[in-house]
């Protein structure tokens, strides 16, 4: 089976349901409150990855697994993560905005990303991984910023239209990432059993420390509880689905192993972060 005739209409749909619950305004918040905004988009655009780099050189992971790794680090959570900043009682206006700006700022800055993580691997292990970075940006706003921006129209022109059609969509959504996931999971289920223990361990190790690290900065800027514990859920979840379309994608890598980390990510990262959920729902009383 070609999955890519199911992830990337996947990843579509998941982006035009993005785009519905999102606004122009969702985009302002940068210039209204500046400082957890950046703190926010620093720990996803910039934290994640970097950690990811070093876990990926300290677990010595193959190149495969090395830039499946960096991919998902590269990867904002989409809307679900607003879904989980409400679960914990979050600043749901800086979610969303989070979610907008990373979402659009991704788009550009994944190539840039992946060219050096490429550029690394030639240099240091003589693996050559061709990067159509043109291909990538191509394909990215066609499948991501297209569809976004179309669900911010239709919103904007049609909003009770886009509330049934996004209550449609939020009902679909997760079965599709389960089959997508499921998938995947069937096709390389030899690689992933054979690496489970060292990518899980190195997954675990990204999300835990990207947890702990966004907790550290939000405490440094004094940030309230409800922005600490929404930042932590937005740096610390990823959109599996654009990663494994990026690694799967014949324009791009065309490659299943290099979403591997994808999948394994999605595991660990709903474990983690529904057991976050729990202990705040616990600790709330």
């Amino acid at each position: 089976m070609n999955t890519v005739f199911i992830v990337l209409p996947i990843l579509t749909l998941l982006m035009f349901s993005l785009g519905l619950t999102l606004s122009i305004e969702d985009f302002k918040l940068l210039f209204s409150r500046p400082k957890s905004v950046l703190v926010g988009l620093c720990g996803q655009l910039f934290l994640l990855p970097v950690v990811a780099f070093i876990l990926s050189v300290l677990f010595d992971l193959t190149p495969l697994f090395f830039i499946g790794v960096m991919l998902i680090a590269c990867s904002p959570g989409g809307s679900s993560s607003n879904i989980f900043s409400k679960l914990v009682n979050g600043d749901i206006a800086l979610s969303v905005s989070l979610t907008a700006l990373s979402s659009i700022i991704t788009l550009f800055t994944i190539p840039a990303v992946l060219a050096l993580v490429t550029w690394y691997l030639d240099s240091n292990f003589a693996v050559q991984y061709e990067l159509p970075v043109t291909n990538l940006l191509m394909q990215n706003i066609v499948l991501m910023l297209l569809p976004i921006v179309a669900g911010i129209l239709v919103k904007s022109k049609f909003p009770v239209a886009a509330n049934k059609i996004d209550k449609v969509l939020s009902k679909i959504a997760f079965p599709a990432l389960i089959l997508l996931a499921s998938i995947f999971f069937i096709q390389h289920y030899n690689s992933i059993k054979d690496n489970l223990p060292v990518l899980g361990v190195c997954i675990t190790a990204l999300i835990l420390g990207s947890i702990g690290l966004s907790s550290f900065l939000c405490r440094v800027f004094g940030f309230k509880d409800r922005v600490r514990r929404t930042i932590i859920i937005e740096v610390g979840m990823q959109n599996a689905a654009q990663a494994i379309a990026i690694a799967s994608s014949p324009f791009i890598f065309n490659n299943g192993v290099i979403a591997i980390p994808a999948i394994v990510y999605a595991l660990m990262m709903n474990v983690i972060l529904l057991s976050y959920v729990g202990y705040y729902k616990i600790k709330r009383g």
